[in-house]
């Protein structure tokens, strides 16, 4: 696989861009979520009998930046360069960031048991980075929160959101069986804007 550098082709952008009254720390949203996972997300409605994590529209009100991370994750991985449009889109490259980092735990005839067990594990981890901390990857495009009690909230939000992609990511890797997608595996080597959280 390689990366796309063509001028014509661009890398998809958050649909959640123009959503109005965003909770923002520093350039990060922090948009309503789809999950059981306590944190400060607001709460979006669950979702109706009829529509699972693998057939939801973006159009759909339980519709969430979480979805739209799993959705535009194989797309966008080959693309080296981004432009970032809002804050949506920061949360947007998280989640793409993770993703890369859980599959990574991943490798081809793992059980899900064992799948399971590394990446929960990778997102229940509490000590990872944040904007504006030394060792996040993407300072240069994420601004630092204010103070400590934004810092906590930003921490608790992404925390929401490692713990639910896992989830989710998980149902997507094992959706046929006791063995991973060799489709969704393709892309662990794969380094969205070149970077890895």
């Amino acid at each position: 696989m390689t990366e796309c550098t063509h001028p014509n082709y661009q890398a998809y952008h958050s649909v959640f861009l123009d959503e109005p009254n965003q909770h923002v720390i520093g350039n990060f949203a922090l948009l309503p979520l789809r999950t059981r996972t306590r944190g400060p997300a607001l709460q979006l409605p669950p979702l109706p009998a009829d529509v699972t994590d693998l057939t939801i529209d973006a159009s759909h009100e339980s519709y969430d930046p979480l979805d739209e991370v799993l959705a535009l994750f194989r797309a966008n991985t080959f693309f080296r360069n981004f432009e970032i449009k809002g804050p949506a889109d920061r949360v947007l490259i998280y989640g793409i960031l993770f993703v890369s980092e859980a599959l990574g735990k991943i490798k081809p005839g793992t059980a899900r048991r064992d799948a399971e067990k590394a990446v929960m594990n990778t997102a229940l981890d509490t000590n990872f980075a944040i904007p504006g901390d030394a060792s996040f990857p993407l300072n240069q495009a994420f601004e630092a929160p204010r103070d400590r009690n934004e810092a906590e909230t930003l921490r608790q939000y992404i925390g929401q959101m490692r713990q639910e992609l896992a989830m989710r990511l998980l149902a997507r890797l094992y959706a046929d069986g006791s063995t991973p997608s060799k489709w969704w595996l393709s892309f662990t080597k794969r380094k969205f804007m070149g970077k890895a959280l």
